[in-house]
């Protein structure tokens, strides 16, 4: 990791998403007024690609920074399906479904701890599948219209949610495959 230094551009980006979260949720329930609520979702989307590649360009990589962005990604997740799903958008059992994984995983930390590790790195598979929901959620969401527009976009956003979800659950099983080889490989940390 570069410096251990908590305010940098891309951990400020992490915040700027966390923040955003009641605004949209206050948007989407509230006045339902949904082209702002995109418009947040959008914002959110392009600091979650930003903040990872000014992290590594800017040479601003941190231990928080690695705690914090999938922290706003999981929190944007929780949020934006539980907003879609009081307003009706998507169905309860999606927004069942994605949060259920994150609880799936946070259950392996326990055993990450007993060999000095509180998480795993990001793979691939997880990236992809949080950058189809991010894709996903906007376009549901404005597929929640009415005419050609929001026909396409209801078509694609679920194209993405399935597509989403199912990377989502299966880099969930690849970490759950990992926790148990890091298991049977390393022994425990001494008390």
């Amino acid at each position: 990791m570069g410096e251990d230094r908590l305010v940098t551009i891309p951990n400020l980006l992490s915040v700027v998403r966390i923040v955003l979260l009641p605004v949209f949720l206050w948007l989407v329930l509230g006045p339902e007024e949904d082209v702002l609520a995109l418009l947040v979702l959008v914002v959110s989307g392009v600091t979650d690609y930003l903040d990872g590649k000014l992290a590594r360009r800017l040479n601003q990589t941190s231990k928080i920074g690695a705690i914090l962005d999938p922290v706003a990604d999981r929190l944007y997740i929780l949020a934006v399906v539980v907003g879609l799903a009081l307003r009706d958008i998507i169905p309860w059992w999606l927004a069942v479904l994605l949060p259920l994984r994150d609880v799936f995983l946070f259950s392996l930390v326990p055993f990450l701890r007993t060999r000095g590790y509180s998480s795993l790195p990001v793979h691939f598979l997880g990236k992809a599948a949080t950058a189809g929901l991010l894709y996903a959620f906007p376009l549901l969401l404005l597929g929640d219209g009415s005419g050609t527009v929001a026909d396409l976009a209801e078509v694609f956003g679920w194209a993405f949610a399935i597509w989403g979800v199912g990377l989502y659950w299966w880099g969930g099983v690849l970490y759950a495959f990992q926790v148990r080889r890091l298991l049977a490989t390393t022994e425990p940390l001494a008390r």
